[in-house]
């Protein structure tokens, strides 16, 4: 059974209060005695219940970041980002993953309330309106949105300008004279799924173009979502069978090109790919796949360093959301955008 903080006091033949002072304010104690203490410590064993003392004062040193999906690597370079901060300041950052299921968001949050974590960086599965998130908010804890803006005055937000993405990545293909396109992405419950569609519709719109973009709607956002998409797509007469395709991320990306390839079609020669999010494994592809690349790690430090400054001002805080810029980086599997007939 581990020592308590009075077997170190009697231990060292000392009061409790001196113990409390050489733990928290050492400064006020004598040398002498605060190797008295520091002995008894170790012959003991004593480690201090740090989160005891925190949940006590009604505060705590750690900050979660609930994420869609752990194993996407934009979310390990996102969490990658916020924990530098974090650690900079003295915290530290546990991950939660809600698997792209509200549910399993709100028994995290639940969680994470009762423990009174200084704060909470989430990337909702819905649109963020989550009325727990106001109530963590009531209790003290503050809470910013990232990959998702806002649109409101109760919460900070870091997101991508992701309807520009989806029109980057569309008037890339565009560009090259394809005609028939095809989206890869879903469900489209989820914010980015529909607006990098939105801006592809629009850059069709505004291009005037007699165009198709053909929805191939995915259960979630994976390479196994994205290789039954891409048999749908490869199984259409070839009179019909697109020509290009846009996917919602990257690994949606790497499972059309896995079944693509596997179908016997080339990329980009039969068919041309862009993916979003530029994760790395989308530059090591056998076919580099060209993206809509976002500022991944530091989305993740820009929701972190609000996230604090909320804790720091308090009432003070005024609420700010960040958004940024995307751009489309070309690689072999759209090639360089040229013009040709479909």
């Amino acid at each position: 059974m581990a020592a308590s903080v009075k077997e170190v006091a009697r231990h060292a033949g000392v009061s409790l209060g001196t113990v409390s002072n050489v733990l928290n304010r050492p400064e006020m104690v004598s040398p002498a005695t605060r190797q008295r203490v520091f002995d008894a410590i170790a012959e003991l064993g004593y480690v201090r219940n740090d989160s005891a003392r925190q949940l006590r004062a009604g505060r705590s040193r750690t900050v979660a970041i609930v994420v869609l999906d752990v194993s996407n690597p934009f979310f390990t370079d996102v969490v990658r980002g916020a924990e530098g901060i974090i650690e900079e300041a003295g915290g530290m950052l546990v991950v939660c993953n809600s698997g792209e299921d509200v549910a399993r968001e709100r028994r995290h949050l639940a969680l994470l309330e009762e423990q009174r974590v200084q704060g909470i960086l989430i990337t909702p599965v819905g649109d963020g309106r989550l009325s727990v998130l106001d109530r963590l908010v009531e209790r003290g804890i503050a809470v910013v949105l990232v990959d998702r803006s806002a649109g409101r005055a109760s919460r900070c937000s870091v997101a991508v300008d992701d309807v520009l993405g989806g029109r980057l990545a569309m008037e890339h293909l565009l560009d090259q004279g394809h005609r028939r396109i095809a989206y890869v992405g879903g469900p489209f419950s989820i914010r980015q799924v529909a607006e990098r569609h939105d801006g592809a519709s629009a850059a069709l719109a505004d291009h005037g173009l007699d165009a198709e973009l053909r929805v191939a709607a995915t259960p979630n956002l994976t390479v196994a979502a994205g290789r039954q998409a891409a048999d749908e797509l490869a199984g259409l007469p070839a009179a019909q069978r697109p020509t290009a395709i846009f996917c919602a991320n990257d690994l949606l990306a790497l499972g059309v090109l896995q079944e693509l390839t596997s179908r016997g079609l080339r990329v980009p020669q039969d068919i041309t790919l862009v993916g979003y999010d530029d994760i790395y494994f989308a530059a090591a592809a056998a076919v580099p796949l060209s993206s809509v690349r976002q500022p991944r790690e530091q989305l993740g430090r820009t929701a972190a360093q609000l996230l604090l400054d909320e804790v720091r001002d308090g009432e003070r805080h005024e609420h700010r959301h960040v958004v940024f810029q995307p751009e489309l980086v070309v690689r072999q599997s759209s090639g360089r955008p040229r013009r040709r007939s479909r």
